[in-house]
């Protein structure tokens, strides 16, 4: 099967990021080729730049802005039976989809993958510190009982331990899916919620195969200095603990959520 035609990366590009090109070349240096397009809300001769540069499509979103407008404006544009929604300051490993689409291969009804994942903080990449040490622990759950609803659930009930750009989407189990726009900061936590409550698996790669950037200028950085977080991160808990232990846990949480921070 031509895998071109199997998975897309969808690059959302915000503003002008001086990382965006090398996250479109980590892209395009992939063992296994995927369809790879930029889309953005914010157009700029500095993105525009990049798409021609390496004769990408450029779509421009004119419908609902901000991160969930973006995100499920990439989710219309695909046409392929998996997707990754690429953030402009991250990289992608070379053997990131390779490992994706052989573990979608061998799994019986994914629902999304996801890949372990390193930080790249001040240029330089950090594999090990508190936060991916517990994060690791808490993913080992997904691995163990990826096709248990109960089991994912109770591993989301503490946390999100799930690193967003790391995650395709298997668009046949995701057909109907949406980003919820109440959401932030905690987007991605409210949908691996509602999307762990549906039959099917959610796929652990343990290979560190994303890196992250913190940087000042990131949107992971901005949203954990926003005090809205502290709201989003108690009504997640909520929806698994009584209030007074939603927020007791609101606030061991926010302390770990500093580290991305510089």
């Amino acid at each position: 099967m031509d895998k071109t035609a199997v998975h897309t990366f969808v690059v959302c590009a915000y503003q002008e990021s001086p990382f965006l090109e090398d996250c479109v070349k980590s892209l395009l240096a992939q063992t296994v080729k995927s369809k790879i397009m930029i889309s953005t809300s914010t157009p700029n001769e500095s993105i525009r730049a990049v798409a021609s540069r390496y004769a990408l499509p450029l779509f421009i979103n004119k419908g609902e802005a901000g991160i969930t407008g973006d995100w499920n404006f990439g989710f219309s544009l695909v046409d392929t039976p998996y997707l990754t929604i690429a953030h402009q300051d991250d990289l992608y490993e070379p053997t990131y989809t390779e490992s994706i689409l052989a573990k979608a291969e061998r799994t019986k009804r994914p629902i999304l993958l996801f890949t372990d994942y390193f930080e790249i903080r001040n240029g330089e990449r950090v594999y090990n510190n508190t936060l991916l040490r517990i994060k690791k622990m808490m993913n080992f759950g997904f691995r163990l009982f990826r096709n248990w609803r109960w089991a994912r659930l109770r591993v989301l009930s503490v946390g999100n331990s799930i690193c967003c750009p790391s995650v395709t989407f298997c668009m046949e189990a995701c057909k109907n899916f949406r980003f919820d726009g109440q959401f932030r900061f905690a987007c991605d936590w409210d949908a691996w919620d509602r999307l762990a409550r549906q039959k099917g698996a959610f796929v652990y790669v343990r290979e560190p195969l994303m890196g992250h950037r913190i940087h000042e200028g990131s949107e992971t950085t901005k949203l954990t200095a926003d005090t809205r977080r502290a709201e989003e991160e108690y009504l997640m808990f909520h929806r698994y603990w009584p209030a007074f232990v939603a927020r007791r846990l609101s606030k061991y949480y926010a302390k770990g959520a500093d580290s991305n921070q510089l």
